[in-house]
């Protein structure tokens, strides 16, 4: 079969992960238990999952002239994306997501940096590729109005969109209509799909429950997709590795009830390893499980 091509366009960070027992109030100071940085970001992050899932797979974005930059480039090289998309930008820093890690949870800052340099010109410069694409998979860590052109250009070359809406923020309604599919989760959903003028999206909605499984709307109906059963150890990265394998999935031109349960089973793997990337799992490991539960 041939593998389908898959363009990612969004962020790419250094995680700094802080494992504590708990989190600080307001104004507390904490003994943290560990400290680790990873590769992140969750263009980056998305990338990878679809890679390893059998995906020929290009990412465009952006990193710093910073050793954070070179490192970050050096691991993405290894997972086979095509990174001819990514620019090092000068007089920068690579993004950053500080993270506190406690309970099997996480709380996360992000802080852009060179992800705030994706913009039209981004867009444009890759065309080509994104027009060959099977389908495109874009987040919100990078500008709104790149995100918005992105959605409007594929709209008009005829390559599915699927927009992750995390961290949580609007799109005028003509550019939600015009994506293929929306994929926030509870929290994003109740942000930015509960209210009269969103009714009509609901059949792009795909929306992650965690352990409550994934829900998305076919017909007149809600389906719901159950979730794998899981020794939580890092949950960061979970979505992420949601929306790579959905992706891929969609881009394979899979039923959807089967998109999202491969989707599933894909993150369910990921939470049982630490760190966002570490854990994200290859083809056979996700056909194992499958085959597994049924």
């Amino acid at each position: 079969m041939r593998r389908p091509k898959v363009t990612v366009v969004g962020s790419i960070n250094l995680d700094m992960v802080t494992k504590t027992e708990r989190i600080p109030d307001q104004g507390e100071t904490l003994i943290g238990g560990t400290f680790a940085t990873f590769s992140g970001g969750k263009g980056a992050n998305q990338a990878v999952a679809a890679a390893r899932l059998g995906a020929d797979t290009a990412l465009i974005g952006a990193v710093g002239d910073d050793v954070f930059g070179k490192t970050l480039l050096d691991k993405l090289a290894k997972e086979s994306l095509f990174l001819d998309g990514v620019e090092p930008v000068t007089d920068m820093s690579t993004g950053v997501a500080t993270i506190l890690l406690s309970g099997g949870d996480n709380r996360i800052i992000v802080t852009p940096g060179a992800n705030s340099t994706v913009d039209r010109r981004s867009i444009d410069r890759n065309e080509e590729r994104l027009k060959m694409s099977d389908a495109v998979l874009v987040q919100m860590e990078i500008p709104l109005d790149t995100i918005a052109y992105l959605v409007n250009q594929c709209a008009d070359w005829g390559v599915p969109v699927i927009v992750n809406p995390a961290p949580a923020a609007e799109l005028d309604k003509q550019t939600w209509m015009k994506a293929a599919w929306i994929t926030p989760n509870e929290t994003e959903f109740a942000q930015l799909f509960q209210c009269d003028d969103t009714q009509e999206l609901e059949r792009k909605l795909i929306v992650t429950k965690g352990a409550g499984g994934t829900l998305f709307y076919q017909t007149d109906q809600k389906i719901t997709v159950p979730a794998f059963a899981a020794d939580v150890v890092d949950t960061t990265g979970a979505g992420d590795t949601f929306n790579g394998a959905l992706t891929v999935a969609l881009a394979e031109k899979q039923k959807m009830y089967d998109a999202v349960k491969f989707a599933n089973a894909a993150a369910s793997l990921s939470v049982r390893v630490f760190g966002a990337q570490e854990g994200m799992p290859d083809r056979e490991a996700v056909e194992k499980l499958l085959k597994e539960e049924g």
